[in-house]
């Protein structure tokens, strides 16, 4: 699945993950599903029907727009992801900021809230799959967690499309705001230490300034 750029085009000898083979990939996986989308438009073109042909140009503008992706990308993420699972066996190992081998430990996480979706005809990412994160996420408090399962929707349909603006935004819309961190809890971040860098490169701690009204109660 990897070639080389050709000589002809900009990026030329770099081993990618050619767009035109994902896109073969995508449109062999439901061949029938795409067969009628364009007997549709079509029969669409012939009956006058513009609002629909114009859905379909514009859905398949998108859909066929598949970039090539960088080789070493994407047969790192099938050797963690596919064939050895390292997300979900505790094994994943990442380079740090500082430059430093750090071990992924999504049970860390204990201070966002946590929001899945899945639809329900998704053929890429099957039933459950997402759902496990709230698993894998075990610190994070079971309040602020939630699930959503989009009905009719396949892998494609939960992020763009009618079912994106109509069921799915809403919900994601309506956590960000339940979730939203208190005004009390927004102070205590704001007045946490903030970290600068000396130009030895340590770092170090620089507290917040006081206000005008702290400065006048003392």
């Amino acid at each position: 699945m990897i070639y080389r750029v050709p000589t002809t085009f900009p990026g030329a000898g770099r081993r990618v993950y050619p767009g035109f083979l994902q896109h073969t990939g995508f449109v062999a996986m439901n061949p029938s599903n795409h067969a009628k989308s364009h007997y549709d438009y079509f029969q669409d073109l012939i009956q006058g029907d513009d609002a629909s042909t114009e859905a379909h140009r514009k859905f398949y503008d998108e859909y066929n727009a598949v970039l090539d992706m960088d080789a070493n990308y994407y047969l790192d993420t099938i050797k963690v992801v596919f064939q050895d699972f390292s997300l979900v066996n505790g094994t994943w190992d990442v380079r740090g900021v500082d430059g430093k081998i750090e071990r992924v430990r999504p049970q860390d996480i204990t201070t966002t809230a946590l929001f899945s979706v899945e639809g329900e005809l998704d053929d890429i990412s099957g039933s459950g799959q997402t759902e496990a994160v709230h698993a894998i996420c075990s610190g994070v408090v079971a309040s602020e967690q939630k699930h959503f399962e989009v009905k009719g929707a396949g892998h494609y349909g939960i992020f763009s499309g009618r079912r994106w603006r109509e069921t799915v935004y809403p919900e994601v819309k309506a956590f960000i705001l339940k979730h939203q961190p208190s005004a009390g809890a927004k102070a205590r971040v704001s007045a946490l230490p903030r970290v600068a860098t000396s130009r030895r490169g340590k770092s170090v701690a620089v507290k917040p300034a006081a206000t005008k009204g702290a400065k006048a109660r003392k």
